[in-house]
């Protein structure tokens, strides 16, 4: 089947998962800039990190399509699983800033962005174990930030047991390392032109 319908439920899903994350924000107590730094500084700065990684994965997903325009089931469950550990991101980011970044909350953010990160590994590898998927094999090749990334959370969750605010410089850091523009797929895309192996 086509991919479209997976693409905009996907969509549909990541946009919900954002409005919930700003509704979560708490209002600040007083009418001043004083005041919104006191009521909601650190919301903004875990809402800003959460933010980045759903674009991140949003824009990794639109590409990681493009190679590959249809799916079969296999494909829609590992889509499903991203999603839900993606849905996870509200209730994972409101309980870091409701605690201000206490051991277990920084810990449990940190399990959720490892859960997210394999789940979107296994999503690429079962689009790449298609009929077909040499050209995700080839566009994706060795992926390095692939496997840093989980590397990193590790990193993170571990620290988080001894310093919580220092658990969170790895989660940080990967986030800039995604933020650097991924050119892989659309240099592969823009070599291939109109190589649809479907």
């Amino acid at each position: 089947m086509r991919s479209s319908r997976l693409e905009a439920f996907s969509d549909g899903v990541l946009a919900i998962i954002i409005t919930v994350m700003v509704l979560g924000l708490a209002l600040p107590s007083g009418n001043t800039f004083q005041s919104l730094f006191n009521t909601s500084g650190l919301g903004l700065l875990t809402y800003l990190l959460s933010f980045i990684y759903i674009g991140i994965y949003w824009n990794n997903h639109h590409h990681l399509f493009q190679l590959r325009p249809r799916v079969d089931g296999r494909v829609l469950w590992a889509n499903l699983h991203l999603l839900f550990w993606l849905s996870l991101f509200p209730f994972t980011t409101g309980w870091l800033t409701k605690t201000e970044v206490a051991t277990a909350p920084t810990v449990i953010y940190g399990v959720n962005l490892l859960a997210a990160a394999v789940a979107y590994s296994i999503l690429q590898s079962a689009i790449a174990r298609r009929p077909g998927g040499g050209r995700v094999r080839e566009a994706i090749g060795r992926d390095v930030k692939g496997w840093i990334s989980p590397v990193l959370y590790a990193v993170g969750i571990g620290l988080s047991f001894v310093v919580p605010w220092l658990g969170l410089v790895p989660y940080v850091g990967v986030a800039v390392i995604w933020l650097i523009p991924d050119r892989r797929i659309e240099r592969y895309l823009a070599a291939h032109p109109g190589d649809d192996e479907d």
